[in-house]
């Protein structure tokens, strides 16, 4: 004779539809970070880090500006962001302002959290350092290195196979970046059209293929990088649809 378990068959039935609630949920919050821009969003409200998560004893407000700052008397080990929460976009054109003091920052874009607890994320990166020697160029965190150098327009294929055009002197461009001083950052992400700007001249453009590599949307967010100490201050950051 079978016996019945009520409760048990009762739990069967019931624990998929929860678990299939609980994904369209996680599936509706994705799609809505990621939803298509309809007009420029500031995301900084010059006040707090609303928006916004990293370590607490990294990053700071100061005058208006996002300030990530490293010691000498408490290194960081590894690279750290602060990472903006309330959307994963797709396309779009984000400007800033920055100012870099020592070592090398940057800016990720359609990036993936890799480590939320040490706020680690892998991805696109817009590179900004003191050195001036890779401020501009499109490098890939966690993953396939400098995809461009400045001075360069890279066509990458399914394969990773790079085609390479230069349209201008990298070191030329660098003499319009100022370290120490505040520039202006633009970046244009169109399908897998890739640009960066400074200071109104472009400086990097990635043409991305590579479809098990590329990155169609993601997380933006601020980088401090291990080394000596250094201060990197951001200001103005706006989000806008692509034009």
């Amino acid at each position: 004779m079978v016996r019945f378990n009520l409760a048990a068959l009762l739990f069967a039935l019931l624990v998929p539809c929860v678990i299939s609630q609980d994904v369209i949920a996680q599936d509706n919050d994705t799609a809505e970070k990621a939803a298509p821009l309809t007009e420029s969003v500031s995301l900084f409200n010059g006040k707090d880090l609303t928006g916004w998560t990293g370590r607490e004893d990294l990053w700071s407000v100061e005058d208006g500006q996002i300030v990530g700052r490293t010691t000498a008397e408490a290194p960081i080990r590894k690279n750290t962001f602060l990472i903006y929460t309330d959307s994963e976009p797709s396309d779009f054109e984000l400007t800033l302002q920055f100012k870099i003091e020592n070592t090398n920052s940057g800016i990720q874009y359609r990036s993936k959290v890799i480590d939320e607890k040490e706020f680690v994320v892998g991805g696109y990166q817009a590179d900004i350092d003191f050195s001036n020697r890779f401020a501009g160029i499109l490098y890939e965190e966690k993953g396939r290195g400098i995809l461009a150098e400045r001075g360069q327009s890279v066509t990458i294929d399914g394969n990773g196979d790079k085609m390479v055009k230069k349209f201008a002197d990298g070191k030329e461009l660098g003499n319009g970046i100022h370290p120490g001083k505040w520039n202006d950052y633009r970046i244009v992400a169109d399908g897998n059209h890739l640009q960066h700007f400074i200071n109104g001249a472009l400086v990097s453009e990635v043409f991305d293929h590579q479809s098990d590599k590329s990155s169609s949307s993601g997380v933006l967010a601020f980088q401090l990088h291990v080394g000596d100490p250094m201060v990197v201050r951001f200001k103005n950051i706006v989000l806008h649809p692509v034009d």
